[in-house]
C-alpha cells in the first residue's frame, strides 16, 4: 500500500469503506435473489423483476442527496484554505449542519413520492407483457419494498456527510450480520416459522425492509458516537433552510435523472427479457445481480474520486483532478479484469448460490452461463461511465451529466437494446448487447465532457487519456 503513489492511496483509503457501505446495502438483495432461487424458477422471474423496479426507484432517490458529499467536501476545502487546519472552523460547521439537515428533509420527501410509485407499479406490469402468474407474485413484493426505502435514503444521507468529511467508516461487520439476520428473516416468513405467517415472496420483501431500518439505526448510532462526526449530525430537519434544500435538490435532481436513467436500462432489459418468458428473465436476474455485488467496487471508487475531486476544487487545486482521474480509472479496471476473469473460468461455480445448487433448472443454467460474457463487458463499461460521473460531480457539473446519460442511454443504448433483440432476432443475447452498447457510448461521452471541463479549469493541466 505504501509503495503506491499518493493519489491512489487516499483513494482506496477513502473508497474501501464507502464500498462496504455499498456492500452492506446489495447484500440485502443478493440474500433475498438466493432464497428465491430456492422457491423455483418462477418466484426468481417475479422476486427478481420487484428487486429491479425497488432498485430502479432507491437509486433514484439516492441521487437526490449524493450531491450533498461533494458540498460538504468542498466546505471543508475552503475552511482548510482559510484556517489551514485538519479540523473544520465554525463557519464550515454550520455549514455541515444546514446540509444534513436539509438533505434529510429532501430525502424523506424523495423516499416518500418513490414509495408510492413503488408500490404503484406492481399494479402495471401487466401491462408490459409480463407472464400473468410472474405478475402476481411481484404485484405483493413490490408493497413490501416500499416502505423500506424511507430508511435507505437516510442512511445514505449519513453516508454522504461521512464522506464529505473524508471519515466513511466501515459497515463491514454490519453487512456480515445483515446477511445473517436477512436470511434469517427470509426464511421465517417464507416458510411461516415461530409462529408467524407464511408469506412466500413477499416475506422476502418484508424482511429486507425490516433489515434496512436496522442497518440505518446501526449506522446512525456510530456516526454519532463519533468524536469528530457526532456533534455536526443535525437531525432536526424541519429546521431546514429552504435556500439549502434548494441548493441541494439543484444538484441532487440531475444526479438523481443520470442514476435513473441508467437503473432504467437495466429495468427495461428485464421486462425486455420478460417477454421471452420466465427463464430467460430469470437467467437475467441472476447475471445482473452479479453485475450489481461487483458493481458497487465502482461505486466507491466513484464516490471517492469525487469527493477528493471537491475538495482539491475547494482548495485551488486544480493540477491534482487530472492525477485523481487516473487513479480512479486504474483502481476500476483492475479488480474487473480479475473478477471478469473468474466469471469466465469458472461460471457455474460464481452462479450456483443464485440456482439452487443441484436443484437449478438447467435451461436457466445455461441461458446465465451465456448471457455471463456479457455481463463482464458490462462490468467494465458500467464501472467506468460511473467513474466519470462522479468526476463531474465532484466539478459540480451535474447537469452535463444528466445531459450526456440522456444521449448514450435513451439515444443510443435503449434504441441498440430494442434493435440488437429484435431488429436483428438476438433474443436475450441481444439485449444484453444493448447494455454494453448503452454503457459504451455513455462512457465515451462523459469521459469527453470532463476532459473538455478540466482544460477551462485555471493553471489545471490536462486530464490524461483512459488507460487500456
Amino acid at each position: 500500500m505504501r509503495r503506491l503513489p499518493l493519489h491512489y492511496r487516499d483513494l482506496i483509503a477513502l473508497s474501501v469503506p464507502i464500498a462496504g457501505i455499498q456492500f452492506a446495502q446489495i447484500a440485502l438483495t443478493t440474500t433475498d435473489l438466493m432464497m428465491m432461487g430456492l422457491i423455483g424458477t418462477q418466484a426468481l422471474a417475479a422476486g427478481g423483476l420487484a428487486l429491479l423496479l425497488h432498485n430502479q426507484c432507491r437509486t433514484m432517490c439516492v441521487g437526490m442527496v449524493t450531491g450533498v458529499g461533494n458540498l460538504i467536501a468542498t466546505s471543508i476545502g475552503r475552511s482548510e484554505s482559510r484556517a489551514e487546519g485538519g479540523m473544520p472552523d465554525a463557519i464550515a460547521r454550520e455549514d455541515i449542519r444546514d446540509l444534513v439537515r436539509s438533505a434529510l428533509l429532501l430525502a424523506t420527501l424523495a423516499a416518500l413520492a418513490a414509495g408510492g410509485l413503488l408500490a404503484g407499479l406492481g399494479e402495471w406490469l401487466r401491462f408490459l407483457g409480463q407472464d400473468a402468474a410472474v405478475v402476481a407474485l411481484a404485484r405483493p413484493m413490490t408493497i413490501a419494498l416500499a416502505p423500506g426505502l424511507l430508511p435507505t435514503v437516510w442512511l445514505n444521507v449519513l453516508r454522504q456527510f461521512a464522506v464529505g468529511m473524508r471519515r466513511p467508516g466501515s459497515l463491514l461487520g454490519v453487512t456480515v450480520v445483515s446477511i445473517a439476520v436477512n436470511a434469517l428473516l427470509n426464511a421465517v416468513f417464507i416458510h411461516g416459522w415461530l409462529g408467524m405467517p407464511r408469506l412466500g415472496l413477499t416475506g422476502v420483501a418484508l424482511s429486507t425492509t425490516l433489515v434496512q431500518a436496522w442497518t440505518f439505526l446501526v449506522y446512525l448510532r456510530a456516526v454519532r458516537r463519533d468524536a469528530d462526526l457526532g456533534h455536526l449530525v443535525c437531525l432536526a430537519f424541519w429546521r431546514a433552510k429552504p435556500s439549502t434544500v434548494l441548493k441541494i435538490a439543484r444538484m441532487g435532481a440531475p444526479i438523481s435523472l443520470a442514476y435513473g436513467l441508467e437503473a432504467a436500462v437495466a429495468s427495461v432489459a428485464s421486462v425486455l427479457m420478460g417477454g421471452f418468458g420466465p427463464v430467460l428473465l430469470a437467467a437475467s436476474n441472476v447475471v445482473n445481480q452479479l453485475g450489481k455485488i461487483v458493481y458497487q467496487i465502482n461505486v466507491g471508487l466513484s464516490h471517492g474520486a469525487s469527493i477528493m475531486v471537491s475538495r482539491a476544487v475547494g482548495r485551488g487545486r486544480h493540477e491534482e483532478i487530472g492525477a485523481i482521474a487516473r487513479a480512479a480509472l486504474v483502481s476500476c479496471f483492475a479488480p474487473m479484469a480479475v473478477i471478469g476473469l473468474a466469471c469466465l473460468l469458472a461460471p457455474r461455480l460464481v452462479l450456483s448460490p443464485f440456482l439452487g445448487g443441484t436443484r437449478a433448472d438447467p435451461a436457466v443454467v445455461a441461458m446465465a452461463t451465456s448471457l455471463l460474457w456479457f455481463g463482464v463487458g458490462n462490468q467494465f463499461l458500467s464501472g467506468s461511465q460511473n467513474i466519470c460521473i462522479g468526476l463531474l460531480r465532484g466539478l459540480g457539473n451535474t447537469a452535463s451529466g444528466l445531459a450526456n446519460t440522456v444521449i448514450g442511454y435513451g439515444f443510443i443504448g435503449l434504441p441498440a437494446m430494442l434493435l440488437c433483440s429484435h431488429g436483428l432476432g438476438g433474443g436475450g443475447e441481444g439485449v444484453w448487447l444493448g447494455t454494453c452498447i448503452a454503457f459504451g457510448a455513455t462512457s465515451l461521452l462523459l469521459w469527453r465532457r470532463f476532459t473538455a471541463d478540466v482544460a477551462q479549469l485555471p493553471h489545471a493541466r490536462p486530464a490524461p487519456e483512459p488507460p487500456g
